[in-house]
């Protein structure tokens, strides 16, 4: 029985079986023999979140744009395919072809969370392929595994089971690494040539060609290339988001997905410096869209694939220079259409009553904003640059506009917090309550929700908080009930993140080679699906460390010197080390920057977009 009639056998068996048929709306298919290279798109998690992903729609169309390459997409099957595929011997294939991986020349991985890593490893088990770089042999026969999105930040824990990585914005280098591969594959050439010749397009990151060595301690000794290697991977920045490419269609899904809607990204990059925050400094330099690209690519997109909402992305959508200039151009013609216009990360101390006029011309949606910090000494110490009254004042506006529900976004386990700091989460919180309340232009009638999102601090790369210590198991646990126990309103409610989740989020942000073979283990054991309440298996991945002789600890709760070389240290996000030093240093002492439109940092990114930077054109100074 051929491939594609096995998969239909075993469609009717599971559940929601159009995550596995292909065929959508706008979806792209070829005649396989008429491409040079085939790219399987994979999304380490299943196809409702996968297909929410604005990533792998961009990279999706950008390579299927090239009449002689053929995009497919592929996603972590449920637990019911995944054991139908593996009884009857059924490997992962494209949904565009129903072909196999292994007829592919290029398996793609898009790496948004640590907690999706087994899934990789999973899914290349699934394909038949070796889980081992270096067991794939020196031949372009086997597909090139490569690596993308904001994981790769540190790529070191996964090093061993990628060929290469693309560190940065994908737009470019994609092409750049294709056309270099089909090449190499008309030459003849062997796969250790192909990966040599990568490695100096800039922005790739062959982990085969370094060594690192180690200290008796278990930190760094040094990280070394082999040969002509460059000693830093630069990482890719796309210089005009105006000029570069993006989709006009999107694949329409059969069955609901996470983000069900048109998503639009109207700028790159954070002017805010918190200190926490991997996105806000990894995206820098901030590049913005102009207001007529955002409507007319917008407006496309609405129309190639029929949806009613128009999402407006970035990392703080209010910071876009010319917001009301956008809606207005915007609602022009989606009133008329009846498309919704969601503009979520609003940023509370920019929440104009302008902004907030324009918001009520759209259908109404609950409110959400990151106050991150109860206390304003630890907001200080964040960087975070909002004050009590901005937010109190911000709730009082949205209030008054009609809104009765609000978002709140916190983090427990911040660098220098005390009990005050957490406790400050429910004294705010109650704040926003009595505001509604002693608001006179409030709704009539209704009440108000403060719903509550309690995260744990993950210290990640590239940030000023790149040295600190995880708070343990034990101490988030202790601050969670903390919180729980003095709330003494009806009207707040709190989620939590799973704190065991979290601690190994936080091991594998900071780790490096030797997690490798944990990682294997883990998964050789049964983990998978980790992000999921009911995958996650503490018990199993306990096992691990302990198998591999490996202390979690030591990632995870350990505070890191400034001399000491950190994993991803050949990676160059931009960012200048001396500038995050600079930052954790006025961490300790509570002291904030102001963001980039009053004030340039110095944080260097704009280097590495030929000293462009969008928010540079409204500071006052400039120190690069």
């Amino acid at each position: 029985m051929e491939l594609k009639e096995q998969i239909e056998a075993i469609l009717p068996l599971v559940q929601k079986p159009a995550r596995y048929t292909g065929g959508e709306l706008n979806s792209v298919v070829k005649n396989k023999d008429g491409v040079d290279l085939r790219f399987a798109f994979c999304f380490p998690d299943t196809y409702e979140i996968g297909m929410s992903h604005l990533g792998i729609k961009i990279l999706y169309s950008l390579i299927n744009s090239r009449p002689n390459y053929w995009c497919e997409r592929v996603f972590a099957p449920s637990e019911d395919m995944e054991t139908l595929m593996r009884d009857r011997g059924i490997p992962l294939y494209g949904l565009e072809s129903r072909d196999a991986l292994a007829d592919f020349d290029v398996v793609g991985f898009t790496l948004q969370y640590e907690l999706c890593y087994t899934n990789v490893l999973n899914m290349l088990d699934l394909a038949h392929l070796p889980l081992r770089s270096r067991d794939r042999g020196d031949t372009l026969d086997v597909p090139i595994v490569v690596g993308g999105g904001p994981c790769v930040c540190n790529p070191e824990p996964l090093a061993d089971f990628f060929d290469c990585f693309q560190i940065g914005e994908g737009e470019e280098v994609m092409l750049e690494f294709l056309d270099l591969l089909n090449d190499y594959k008309k030459q003849g050439k062997s796969r250790s040539e192909f990966l040599h010749a990568v490695s100096h397009i800039e922005g790739i990151y062959v982990p085969s060609l370094y060594e690192a060595t180690y200290h008796d301690d278990g930190t760094i000794a040094a990280f070394t290339p082999i040969g002509d290697a460059p000693a830093v991977i630069n990482k890719r920045v796309v210089a005009d988001l105006d000029k570069v490419f993006y989709p006009e269609s999107f694949v329409v899904p059969f069955v609901e997905i996470v983000h069900d809607r048109v998503v639009h990204e109207i700028f790159r990059g954070c002017i805010r410096g918190c200190r926490f925050c991997q996105a806000g400094f990894w995206y820098r330099p901030v590049r913005e869209k102009s207001v007529e690209t955002i409507s007319r690519q917008s407006k496309r997109l609405a129309c190639t694939t029929g949806y009613d909402e128009l999402s407006l992305c970035s990392l703080s959508s209010s910071d876009y220079t010319k917001i009301t200039d956008l809606l207005e151009e915007l609602l022009d013609w989606t009133q008329p259409e009846k498309i919704n216009i969601a503009l979520p990360s609003l940023r509370i101390d920019n929440f104009s009553d302008e902004l907030k006029d324009k918001l009520a011309l759209v259908r109404r949606s609950g409110l959400t904003f990151a106050a991150e910090a109860g206390t304003q000494r630890l907001r200080d110490v964040i960087n975070k640059n909002i004050t009590e009254e901005e937010i109190l004042g911000t709730c009082r506006r949205a209030f008054s506009g009609g809104w009765t529900a609000v978002k709140l976004y916190f983090m427990i386990g911040l660098p220098t917090e005390t009990d005050d700091d957490v406790v400050g989460i429910n004294a705010l919180s109650q704040k926003v309550v009595d505001e509604f309340y002693h608001n006179p232009d409030r709704q009539k009638g209704r009440a108000v929700s403060v719903a509550a999102g309690v995260s744990s601090f993950v210290p990640k790369p590239c940030t000023p908080f790149q040295w600190e210590p995880q708070d343990s198991l034990e101490e988030l646990t202790r601050k969670q009930q903390l919180l729980k126990e003095t709330c003494t309103s009806k009207k707040i409610t709190f989620r939590f993140h799973n704190t065991d989740m979290t601690y190994l989020e936080g091991v594998f942000a900071r780790g490096d080679r030797k997690l490798c073979d944990v990682l294997e283990t883990a998964w050789r054991s049964g983990c998978k699906f980790d992000s999921w309440d009911d995958h996650y298996r503490k018990d199993l991945w306990q096992a691990a460390f302990a198998a591999c002789g490996v202390d979690p600890d030591f990632y995870g709760c350990r505070r890191r010197s400034y001399d000491e070389i950190l994993p991803w240290d050949h990676i160059n996000s931009g960012i200048r080390k001396e500038f995050l030093k600079q930052e954790s240093e006025k961490a300790k002492q509570g002291l904030t920057t102001p963001h980039c439109r009053v004030h340039c940092a110095g944080c260097g990114a704009n280097k590495l977009n030929g000293g462009n930077c969008d928010a540079l054109r409204a500071s006052s100074v400039c120190k690069d």
